[in-house]
């Protein structure tokens, strides 16, 4: 049995460090992608405050398809380029947007979403999934959340 809890006042970088250590834990040793996608947003979605959507989009084919994800159902398929997430995946670099309105293409699976941090997730330089999170509060994430997920992207690269 998993019992990962996190302290909301401990400084982000330690909260981060928490988090990819529990990451680590539940997904070592385990060859099958999907599962430790789905482990892992069910711990992102646990762990993170202030979140609507937590989870992952693959590379399929040349785009996205929806992975294993926490909150309202989504959109299955996203175009490369195309949204925040396809925006992520086509440039190999995180999107850090505070308001998903003023963000052009901007995909709304969920109305109720204001802010977005996106992150792909690299293997031998290319992109084989993101990480997305959405929150209903604007500028939830910032740089700290950022790079907390960049570390977790680059731990999953070979577990997914």
């Amino acid at each position: 049995m998993y019992d990962f809890t996190a302290n909301p006042d401990q400084p982000k970088s330690e909260f981060y460090a928490d988090l990819l250590s529990a990451a680590q834990a539940l997904t070592e040793g385990e060859q099958d992608g999907v599962a430790n996608m789905a482990n892992v947003a069910a711990l992102m979605w646990q762990l993170l405050p202030d979140l609507n959507w937590a989870g992952f989009y693959r590379m399929v084919d040349g785009e996205l398809v929806l992975g294993p994800f926490c909150g309202k159902p989504a959109c299955i398929r996203i175009p490369l380029g195309r949204g925040v997430c396809g925006t992520a995946a086509a440039s190999a670099e995180s999107q850090l947007v505070e308001d998903v309105h003023a963000f052009p293409g901007h995909i709304a699976c969920d109305a109720d979403s204001r802010s977005e941090l996106v992150v792909p997730v690299l293997r031998d330089g290319k992109v084989i999934a993101v990480i997305d999170l959405d929150s209903p509060l604007p500028a939830r994430f910032d740089e700290d959340d950022k790079a907390g997920i960049e570390e977790l992207a680059t731990l999953l690269s070979d577990r997914i």
